[in-house]
């Protein structure tokens, strides 16, 4: 009884003001795409690169702090890295945070004739 139609008016059009009230939160989304989801795929596609590429001989940095020589590429999982004069262990290669120097390609065992 005491509402004036102009009031009533002014709450039947809540479509336009919806896309107004979403386009903050697609800006914040596009936002925190290109400062952090990209350059955390682009690092991610880098360290998988550098682990797929190790080889025998490179030093490499693990992930724990041991610095060491690959002597042996077990598998495409393992490696094994010596890390003292005759002491080796087994480190998986998700863990190698950095190669530091890069070693000779395998010298091909194959006799040549």
């Amino acid at each position: 009884m005491f509402i004036t139609p102009a009031y009533a008016q002014g709450i039947a059009a809540p479509s336009s003001d919806f896309l107004v009230s979403m386009l903050p939160l697609v800006a914040i989304f596009v936002i925190f795409y290109f400062l952090l989801i990209r350059p955390q795929q682009r690092r991610a596609k880098q360290h998988q690169e550098m682990v797929t590429n190790i080889r025998r001989g490179d030093t490499i940095v693990t992930t724990g702090g041991l610095i060491g020589k690959v002597s042996k590429v077990i598998d495409e999982r393992e490696i094994q890295v010596e890390i003292a004069e005759n002491v080796r262990v087994r480190v998986v290669k998700s863990m190698v945070g950095e190669v530091r120097v890069k070693g000779e390609p395998a010298k091909d065992e194959s006799p040549s004739t």
